[in-house]
């Protein structure tokens, strides 16, 4: 299990918290429709990883060892041993300043690396086709952080060779990353104001990064740090935290469904390209900036002035019991990927698929259902009708322990019982808000 797994406890500790300074201070900062798409994007996100991840800690590992300058030309090696060691019995540590050293600056480097990596993902159209995703939230809380791509990793990777290439350890480079991550998941958040002058100065923080996802024009593609600000002061892209931001995307998805939100502009970048003429301008519309499109087509997309008081937000009405069934569905497919996740190492790939599979299809559907499709209840009763199947033929075959694969039947048959219930209150797909 990598850091960022370690940490989802701590994760949901403080989304709790976070729901108690808003119901003490009166803000509304979720929405449960919206706070359910974030946390299924997230969970798709680290289910597709389990096969990225492979493969991207393999490619670098063989650059590392094969391309670094250390194996090219006999450079020193990084000091990749603790820098707090355990001091004989009990709970004392001590410092290795050396090693200090040496794991600082591989986290800067990281830091460095992911400035550019964000920066070239809203100024290059393919790169926003997969970083999209954390942005096409309307609000700005907590879960918001863990909104995540399943498809970005496919080409993030290539900026975290230059370490391989240096010959930062993959284990080095890995727990670095881990923390930078880890860190940037607190400021996604309006329950703090701003901190001391001195921190804002250098550390990307709640007020920066709410600038980030702003869709207010003076904030359109600014702050792309991950731990520190410097960089964006460095490099001319700061923009202080002066009007309220409005979150979101100049083009609003409009949709709780996780693959639609991961597939949507890659569909547009597809259509788009298909009807440019000419190659060069082809090339452009999918490595060009966002918006850009050939006079062909019309005019380029610019983004409009916005205002919290006038922006419309996706919030399709829906019944109070499709909302609590939509909602113990979810409960029901995160308690299941956190445990397919624990079990990964364990488990022969053919049912990691399935179970990735199986999971992604859920929240789709939850998804649906959230949306009031007229034909969600359908789709429900399919999915946990085969769940049931699944979970009675392992059951007699006695491939599995039985007290979960009977519990697993028992919530499907009930399940799907209840939608069936609930089908009346389905209505029509919602209608698509107007661009702003």
């Amino acid at each position: 299990m990598d850091v960022v797994q370690a940490s989802i406890p701590l994760f949901f500790i403080l989304i709790g918290l976070e729901l108690v300074v808003a119901r003490l201070s009166h803000r509304r900062l979720y929405r449960l429709n919206d706070s359910i798409s974030d946390l299924s994007l997230g969970t798709v996100s680290q289910l597709v990883g389990i096969f990225l991840a492979i493969g991207t800690i393999y490619l670098y590992d063989l650059v590392q060892r094969y391309g670094s300058v250390q194996a090219l030309i006999g450079a020193p090696a990084w000091i990749d041993r603790t820098p707090f060691p355990a001091t004989g019995s009990g709970l004392g540590f001590g410092l290795d300043a050396v090693a200090l050293v040496s794991w600082s600056v591989v986290f800067l480097l990281d830091d460095l690396a992911y400035y550019w990596l964000h920066r070239l993902s809203h100024e290059v159209n393919l790169l926003w086709a997969g970083h999209v995703v954390h942005h096409s939230s309307e609000e700005y809380n907590l879960t918001v952080a863990l909104r995540q791509s399943s498809l970005h990793g496919l080409m993030s990777w290539v900026f975290y060779l230059p370490l391989a290439l240096l010959g930062v350890p993959v284990t080095m480079w890995v727990v670095c990353h881990g923390l930078n991550l880890i860190y940037q998941f607190w400021i996604h958040t309006r329950a703090i104001d701003r901190l001391p002058r001195a921190l804002e100065a250098v550390l990307n923080t709640p007020s920066h990064h709410r600038v980030h996802h702003g869709v207010n024009p003076r904030y359109q593609d600014r702050n792309y740090a991950g731990v520190f600000i410097i960089w964006d002061r460095l490099f001319g892209t700061f923009e202080p935290e002066v009007e309220p931001p409005v979150y979101g995307i100049t083009k609003p998805l409009a949709s709780w469904n996780p693959i639609w939100a991961n597939l949507h502009v890659f569909v547009d970048l597809f259509r788009t390209a298909r009807r440019t003429p000419g190659w060069r301008d082809k090339l452009r519309v999918v490595f060009g900036r966002p918006g850009w499109k050939p006079a062909a087509l019309g005019p380029s997309e610019t983004p409009r002035p916005v205002t919290p008081e006038t922006y419309r937000k996706f919030d399709p009405p829906l019944a109070r019991p499709l909302r609590l069934y939509a909602a113990v569905q979810f409960l029901a497919a995160l308690v299941a990927s956190v445990a397919l996740l624990a079990a990964v190492p364990a488990l022969p790939w053919s049912q990691i698929l399935a179970g990735v599979f199986y999971l992604v299809l859920t929240l789709s559907n939850v998804a649906t259902v959230l949306e009031s499709r007229s034909w969600a209840a359908v789709s429900e009763v399919v999915r946990l009708v085969v769940l049931a199947a699944v979970a009675g033929i392992l059951l007699a075959q006695g491939r599995g322990p039985a007290a979960p694969l009977i519990g697993a039947a028992l919530f499907a048959v009930g399940s799907a019982a209840w939608i069936v219930l609930l089908r009346p209150l389905f209505g029509p797909p919602p209608a698509q808000p107007a661009a702003t």
